[in-house]
């Protein structure tokens, strides 16, 4: 009998136990990113607290992140002024294809509407969020660092939204 409320009590402590998933997601509620930018200036998304963040890991290999500029663009300039900022996170395997599209970017986009940009495979770049199956991968985070929702493919409308509540 003593062996039987043993095991019961193990099994109780195991289902207490969370999944690894949420472990993982809890880990990830204050992301930790560092490296360079495209220009080589080094960057800390910690030195960005008190700023709602749009993180988003994209490639130039993926049509959807390609597509969806235009509009990240339009919506940060809208948000000048604001405390506010993107995040861009270059999954590409060779730097050079980040550094071709933005020079392309350079010369076509106004400043204004340019954002950080970090290349995921630079030597300096740190990141506890992991690897992404799907891109675009976006998180926002809020003020204080953590991170609220999580977006898989196009960035939904209703983001901009949730970015004016938590502004």
């Amino acid at each position: 009998m003593v062996a039987l409320i043993a095991l019961g009590m193990a099994a109780a402590a195991q289902a207490q136990t969370p999944p690894p998933s949420v472990k993982a997601e809890r880990a990830a509620a204050a992301p930790h990113i560092e490296g360079k930018t495209g220009e080589g200036k080094p960057f800390r998304l910690a030195s960005l607290k008190g700023k709602v963040v749009l993180l988003l890991y994209w490639s130039t290999g993926c049509a959807v992140c390609r597509d969806k500029m235009p509009e990240l663009r339009t919506n940060y300039e809208g948000w000048a002024g604001q405390p506010f900022e993107l995040v861009a996170v270059s999954t590409d395997t060779r730097m050079r294809d980040m550094l071709d599209y933005e020079a392309i970017i350079s010369r076509t986009v106004p400043t204004r509407q340019r954002f950080v940009q970090l290349w995921a495979g630079d030597g300096s770049y740190r990141d506890n969020l992991g690897p992404h199956a799907q891109l675009p991968a976006g998180y926002l985070i809020d003020k204080s660092g953590k991170i609220v929702e999580r977006y898989l493919g196009r960035i939904p409308p209703q983001a901009w939204d949730r970015i004016a509540d938590l502004l």
